[in-house]
């Protein structure tokens, strides 16, 4: 009975559903409306209509869709997208979030709701909708636009920050409080699994997709693809991170795989199924009852999304360099709340840290902001017109001499490639730096199975510890002459530009000597030391550590060159990756 139950409910969402996409395909509205309608119309919140049956396993299946809605996201990500918009889409970005989050909050406190669900709703307005405003931009055939290029890369950040925001959310509402230290703690392991995350994922799982196309088969393809991004999936809820994090964190490193386009069209069927449900589900859950008692609130908030977005996106992009007419457009096309949105709103409802009221209010702001979003974007161009005609002309002189500063202050000639040149090695250097403590915190997250199978022979927990700490040093050790070597290129880079004959006389050549030395030697000191803090459950005896460090300094002179060797090889691996990536999307 409960597998006819289960088909009874499958056959009613997606007939319906169906039928509801030819309609917004006819009228020209957004899909993802018409799901969510669906789900109230057959939900337990509109009688008669209740005809769903089971919606546990309803609900999980709406999972699916949220783990392959985040997946498809994460295909779409791209670094090459993000480093040509740069710094523009992380000023818009944080300025947004920012913006957005404190107005959630202090509009929820207005309405004396509690502080939890005042947080939870600053997070649902902060991030926009990357699934509507693509639709919006395709159907107003202005995706290769300037401002729509600089949308979708603030959206790229914003999908990194939403998935930070998850993680730390789920924190708080175990907590239960904010703490500013544990708020710090979880967005640095957040950013260290991530980086980790994206280096060895890049180095092997392009290469693994790549062989298994050379078969020629979809099938094999679309199962190896799917066994992937289940099985990171399950890694990163190990870890107690969110599910969500792992979908979109195992689509960013498949998107820049060369079968990147064969990839999203075998997936592209299921996506749209799951996500279906997923939506519909939202739709399930909604109380219609609800907006009658808090229609103020959604009105509110309604405003709230559109002014704040369109404010804090165009003064963002503004500050960033660019003209009025781009930045309000840009400003204008961010203005709608969507997935991400139900997906805090979910989480809160799950972990049963936020009221009932708060999701079908949530949902109202959703549906009113997506039926402006293109008429929002249309209005755009009258309404820069209008304000070039009714900004006093003191503060549009202002406008133009800020312009005309970020030219000036804009590094040019050898002052722009001397930053290339350090930010790039900054970079590295940090890069590097996170590989190095996700070996020691892996070996302390595995030193209960060590110890288990190490523990016959050896019964010294001190010695074990050793065995431990000095195996995770000796694997780092390439890392860490990579390190020191670039640093020192820094070093020496800094002391020659920084240090000047002028200035300096005949003591030059011994400051930059001393400056060349410092550096990278202090550097790796630090390094040490916070190894020495993030390995303390595996950190041996005083004693002990002062052998390892002997021994490690020993072993780097002996294997200097092949470590050198070792980390170009996977230095050009990476490399490579990125190339074809590229080179299969011009």
């Amino acid at each position: 009975m409960h597998a006819i139950e289960f088909i009874q409910d499958i056959a009613v969402i997606m007939l319906i559903a169906g039928m509801v996409t030819i309609l917004c395909h006819r009228f020209r509205q957004p899909v993802v409306l018409g799901y969510i309608a669906v789900g109230v119309i057959i939900g337990p919140h509109t009688p008669p209509f209740k005809v769903i049956q089971d919606m546990h396993t309803i609900q999980i299946l709406a999972e699916l869709g949220i783990i392959f809605l985040l997946f498809a996201l994460g295909l779409e990500f791209n670094l090459r997208k993000l480093s040509r918009v740069g710094v523009t889409a992380f000023i818009a970005a944080f300025a947004e979030i920012a913006l957005m989050i404190w107005l959630g909050y202090e509009i929820g406190l207005a309405f004396g709701w509690s502080a939890m669900d005042a947080i939870f709703l600053g997070a649902m307005l902060a991030i926009s909708s990357t699934t509507i405003i693509i639709k919006a931009l395709s159907e107003l055939k202005l995706k290769n636009e300037k401002f729509a290029q600089l949308i979708f890369g603030i959206l790229i950040v914003e999908d990194i920050l939403a998935i930070g925001m998850i993680a730390l959310l789920s924190g708080i509402a175990m907590q239960g409080t904010v703490n500013a230290i544990d708020a710090v703690a979880t967005l640095g392991k957040l950013s260290l699994f991530m980086i980790v995350s994206l280096v060895l994922g890049l180095i092997m799982v392009p290469r693994l997709i790549a062989y298994v196309a050379k078969f020629e088969s979809n099938e094999m393809l679309l199962v190896t693809v799917l066994g992937l991004c289940f099985g990171f999936c399950l890694l990163v809820v190990k870890l107690e991170y969110s599910i969500a994090l792992g979908a979109f964190m195992i689509g960013a490193i498949m998107a820049e795989a060369r079968q990147l386009h064969l990839i999203a069209r075998l997936i592209e069927p299921l996506r749209d199924m799951f996500s279906a449900i997923f939506f519909v589900t939202i739709g399930l859950l909604f109380d219609p009852a609800v907006l009658l008692t808090y229609a103020l609130p959604v009105i509110v908030i309604t405003i709230a999304v559109v002014v704040g977005k369109v404010l804090s996106c165009s003064l963002g992009v503004f500050a960033a360099g660019h003209d009025g007419r781009t930045s309000v457009r840009v400003g204008m096309g961010m203005a709608q709340i969507g997935e991400f949105s139900f997906i805090i709103a979910t989480l809160g409802s799950s972990l049963k840290v936020t009221s009932e009221f708060l999701y079908p209010i949530v949902v109202a702001v959703s549906a009113v902001t997506t039926l402006l979003t293109p008429y929002l974007i249309r209005l755009a161009d009258p309404l820069t017109a209008r304000l070039a005609v009714a900004t006093p002309k003191p503060v549009a002189h202002v406008f133009r001499r800020y312009a005309v500063w970020l030219e000036m202050v804009r590094p040019e000639g050898d002052r722009a490639v001397i930053a290339t040149i350090v930010l790039k090695i900054l970079l590295q250097v940090l890069v590097n730096c996170a590989l190095i403590a996700a070996v020691f915190i892996a070996g302390a997250y595995f030193m209960t199975n060590i110890r288990e199978s190490i523990g016959t022979w050896i019964t010294s927990e001190d010695v074990q510890r050793s065995i431990v700490w000095g195996g995770a040093l000796f694997i780092s050790l390439p890392f860490l002459i990579a390190m020191y070597r670039k640093l020192h290129a820094l070093s020496m880079l800094l002391a020659e530009v920084g240090i000047k004959s002028s200035f300096s006389g005949h003591f030059t050549a011994g400051l930059r000597r001393v400056v060349t030395a410092i550096i990278p030697v202090a550097s790796i000191v630090g390094l040490l030391y916070l190894i020495g803090v993030l390995s303390k459950p595996i950190r041996p005896s005083t004693e002990w550590l002062l052998v390892l460090m002997i021994g490690a300094a020993i072993l780097a002179a002996v294997l200097w060159t092949p470590c050198i060797r070792l980390y170009a090889w996977l230095q050009i691996l990476l490399l490579e990756t990125l190339q074809r990536a590229s080179d299969d999307t011009r």
